[in-house]
C-alpha cells in the first residue's frame, strides 16, 4: 500500500514558513519562495560563521597596531618581540588590553622590548 505525504508535507511547509517569518513579501508567505529564501539564508549563515572569524582577527590586528604605534612600536615588531620574549598572549587578548586597559598593554609592550 502506498503512503501519502499529507500531514508530513504540511509539517515541512509550516517549518519552512516559520523559519522565514521575518522575510519580506512572498519570501515569508509562499512556500516555494520561502523555501528558496530559507536555503539561501542558511547558506549565508554557514558562510558568514567563517567570515566572522576573519573579520574579528582583522579588527584585533588593527587595534593592536594602533596601540602598539602609540607605544612606539609597529604591530609586526611587537608580535615578533612577544614571541622572542616567550610572552604567550593571543591577538584577541592583546586587542582587549589595548582597548580596555592601555596601561597594561604599555606594560606588555615594555616587557616585549626588554625581553
Amino acid at each position: 500500500m502506498r503512503v501519502k505525504t499529507g500531514p508530513y508535507r504540511r509539517q515541512h511547509h509550516k517549518k519552512v514558513l516559520k523559519m522565514t517569518k521575518g522575510q519580506f513579501g512572498t519570501r515569508s508567505r509562499l512556500f516555494r519562495r520561502a523555501n528558496e529564501a530559507m536555503l539561501k539564508s542558511l547558506w549565508y549563515a554557514y558562510r558568514d560563521r567563517r567570515t566572522r572569524k576573519r573579520d574579528l582577527r582583522k579588527l584585533w590586528i588593527a587595534r593592536i597596531n594602533a596601540a602598539a604605534r602609540a607605544n612606539g612600536m609597529t604591530y609586526s615588531r611587537l608580535i615578533d618581540s612577544l614571541k622572542k620574549a616567550k610572552i604567550a598572549l593571543n591577538r584577541k587578548m592583546l586587542a582587549e588590553l589595548a582597548v580596555r586597559q592601555p596601561e597594561a598593554f604599555a606594560a606588555v609592550v615594555a616587557a616585549a622590548k626588554s625581553g
